[in-house]
């Protein structure tokens, strides 16, 4: 596979939320963006407050940006606050190094995209976005 559609986008969300649902989570939202940070599908819950889409796609785009999933980003910004916090304001996509993003990958590990999530705890969001990308049968860093 060399590209992340939109039909795959749509089924990370769906199944993401599903999952969200059948955990009891507060409302999420979620976000999905290809290789360059680009929004391919988004979707907040009825109920879910009005930053998730924001934060979700600050996740997603960070760890695209940086090429690493964000709870490896959120360990790294306690190590390097003055770091993280100069790329968070030079970068011109949104940026937030939180747990809650997954890198997309292909079968041989390049990256197509990311999916950020945000509503729950980060380890919530994680969990939700993870099986919305197995359940497209996609391949998660």
């Amino acid at each position: 596979m060399a590209s992340l559609t939109l039909a795959h986008a749509r089924t990370v969300i769906d199944h993401a939320l599903a999952a969200a649902r059948g955990e009891g989570f507060l409302p999420m939202g979620v976000v999905v963006v290809d290789a360059a940070a680009q929004v391919v599908a988004s979707a907040r819950e009825d109920g879910a407050t009005a930053l998730r889409l924001d934060i979700a796609l600050g996740k997603a785009a960070a760890a695209v940006g940086m090429g690493a999933n964000s709870r490896t980003l959120a360990e790294r910004a306690k190590q390097l606050p003055a770091f993280f916090g100069a790329v968070s304001v030079a970068s011109q996509q949104k940026f937030i190094p939180q747990t809650g993003a997954v890198l997309i990958t292909d079968e041989a590990g390049a990256v197509l995209g990311a999916a950020g999530a945000s509503g729950g705890t980060g380890d919530e969001d994680e969990q939700i976005v993870i099986a919305g990308i197995a359940a497209a049968g996609l391949k998660h860093a």
